[in-house]
């Protein structure tokens, strides 16, 4: 059972925007992960899915890259010329066709449009894989404008991403919540620029290890995330940049 972390943010203070973490908030980018590493080694004549799943999270060519299928293949002496852009292909097409929004996050995000609230998405990922995620998913409708890792030139925890997305929606830091699933990359950098945070432990794979989070409040679906917001006045007319 996870801990469980009572809410303590203030209800009371207006705000005009939220702010929305991607991967692993909006839609399950690790299980989508691991079906494509799944159907990779079944095209190579493995059966190792989870192992070559090991590789992007302990490798040293980053969550994301398809560097990790090339050490994967070099190690056990799978030819590479011709058969490593195939895999490449196959990972990054299975991995799109498994990506779907968790359940609620669609007309939890409609709720808050409806409210009045600016959205963005401030994401790692680079504008094109947000941009093929997002339309995947057919959220890219609920969000005014999307930072990416290349826009800003640099990648969560880094204030910048934040502050950029401040930027676009014309907000404060007070005047606005950022809803995360990693407490290193989402949680610590919002608290300390002074935004309020929204700790989604439903898509943070190591959330049973954690012991404070940290954050103003805690939801175990996106739908949880209503009853919040229906206690925050909104500031201003929020409708976009």
């Amino acid at each position: 059972m996870n801990k469980e972390i009572p809410p303590c943010g203030d209800l009371r203070r207006p705000a005009c925007a939220l702010l929305f973490d991607m991967d692993n908030t909006l839609f399950d980018l690790v299980g989508a992960q691991v079906a494509a590493c799944e159907s990779v080694v079944r095209h190579l004549g493995h059966e190792d899915g989870d192992d070559l799943f090991l590789y992007f999270l302990t490798g040293s060519h980053g969550f994301e890259s398809t560097e990790n299928i090339r050490q994967y293949m070099e190690e056990r002496r799978i030819p590479t010329n011709g058969m490593y852009e195939q895999a490449c292909r196959i990972y990054a097409s299975e991995k799109l066709r498994y990506i779907t929004p968790y359940p609620g996050v669609k007309k939890t995000l409609a709720a808050i449009r409806a409210r009045g609230f600016a959205t963005a998405v401030v994401t790692d990922a680079g504008h094109a894989d947000a941009t093929l995620r997002l339309g995947k998913c057919d959220l890219d409708p609920f969000f005014d404008c999307v930072v990416t890792c290349d826009k800003v030139g640099i990648k969560k925890p880094a204030p910048d991403p934040f502050l950029a997305a401040l930027d676009m929606v014309r907000a404060r830091p007070d005047e606005v919540l950022f809803i995360g699933d990693s407490p290193r990359r989402d949680i610590e950098p919002c608290k300390k620029l002074g935004i309020r945070t929204v700790y989604a432990r439903y898509g943070d794979r190591f959330s049973k290890t954690r012991d404070d989070i940290g954050a103003d409040f805690v939801i175990d679906r996106m739908d949880e995330l209503l009853s919040i917001i229906e206690g925050i006045p909104v500031s201003r007319s929020a409708s976009g940049p």
